[in-house]
């Protein structure tokens, strides 16, 4: 579903208010909602609450990368959980030792770390729907760092309006109803509110490349190309979410080909009898669904070549030293 307010300075208040999406959700019901104690989750927070959803649980992960600060960050998220009446759910993580124990980056690992916090919370607390506060920028950054890894479609369209992703036998449901809302946007809205919120000063390290592409390459592009590349960007993303989306349900089998086998192991056989272009959806969405990091077309097409009849390959190499092995029909992974 395209947002149609991307662009034209709608205000906030009636960003989606009044779409399919958030009319699906009931404001009586139970919600968990990422807040890290940034502009972007302080905002959803407090545009959700003025919505009229009252039974929010807010979620706080503590990566523990930046000492007092991240220590601060986690009282700060309390205090406004508080403030809205909202459940507090506090979860702390040696992110920096998970990325060297696991051989990712600090990056993935946080990722890993999070996601992990959501689902355990979201068994605990019988609540499998989380809110997000991924917005517009965050859309066009991910498509590019996909696009730059050599993803496919499925790939390019990683981040969707509503999504659900299977962590730990735990099928959480992912909502982000700012993908149609602009940084510059939110922005006004906390400065116009008066609402205040932690900044994170990592986000002007250069090293991690989501923050290459935000400082530098996106606006490289937008000096050689013009201002309009990052809505196109988003445009295409957008589009190619809503294509997958259809693509999705028009395809039973390869649904059916990753429900049986429980999402643990493919079937050799069954892979095999699928197109190309099907072997490689399928591959992805197993990878992802065991939570393997930075999946790339080179990653995907390691794990399809022990489809390979003639091959005499029986075990890939995969990040954080894992691996993908074929044995008695099946293709698993250690």
């Amino acid at each position: 579903m395209i947002a149609l307010n991307v662009g034209c300075g709608v205000a906030m208040d009636w960003i989606q208010t009044k779409t399919r999406l958030l009319r699906t959700l009931q404001v009586e019901e139970h919600y968990l909602v990422g807040v890290s104690g940034g502009r972007d989750s302080v905002a959803l927070l407090y545009w959700l609450v003025n919505l009229g959803y009252q039974k929010l649980i807010v979620c706080h992960l503590n990566h523990q990368l930046r000492g007092r600060s991240s220590l601060t960050d986690a009282r700060f998220v309390k205090k406004i959980a508080l403030k809205y009446d909202a459940e507090f759910e506090l979860e702390s993580t040696n992110v920096r030792a998970l990325a060297t124990k696991q051989k990712m980056s600090i990056e993935a690992a946080a990722r890993q770390a999070r996601y992990k916090f959501f689902a355990e919370t979201a068994r605990r607390r019988k609540c499998k729907t989380i809110f997000l506060a991924h917005h517009a920028d965050d859309l066009v950054e991910t498509f590019l760092i996909n696009l730059f890894r050599g993803a496919g479609t499925t790939g390019l369209s990683a981040m969707r309006e509503v999504s659900t992703r299977q962590i730990d036998d735990v099928d959480l449901a992912i909502v982000r109803p700012f993908l149609g809302t602009w940084r510059k946007e939110i922005d006004i809205y906390v400065r116009e509110r008066g609402l205040k919120f932690r900044e994170d000063a990592s986000n002007k390290n250069l090293n991690p490349l989501r923050n290459r592409i935000r400082h530098r390459i996106i606006p490289h592009l937008e000096k050689l190309l013009g201002r309009s590349v990052r809505q196109n960007l988003w445009r295409t993303a957008m589009i190619v979410g809503e294509e997958e989306n259809w693509i999705e349900s028009q395809l039973p089998e390869l649904n059916q080909l990753l429900a049986v086998y429980a999402r643990k192991n493919l079937s050799v056989e069954k892979l095999r009898a699928l197109p190309v272009a099907l072997q490689r959806r399928a591959i992805l969405k197993w990878l992802r669904d065991q939570n393997v990091a930075e999946i790339g077309f080179d990653l995907i097409e390691s794990v399809r070549s022990l489809l390979d009849r003639a091959g005499c390959v029986a075990k890939v190499n995969l990040p954080q030293d894992r691996y993908a092995r074929r044995r008695a029909g099946s293709i698993f992974l250690e």
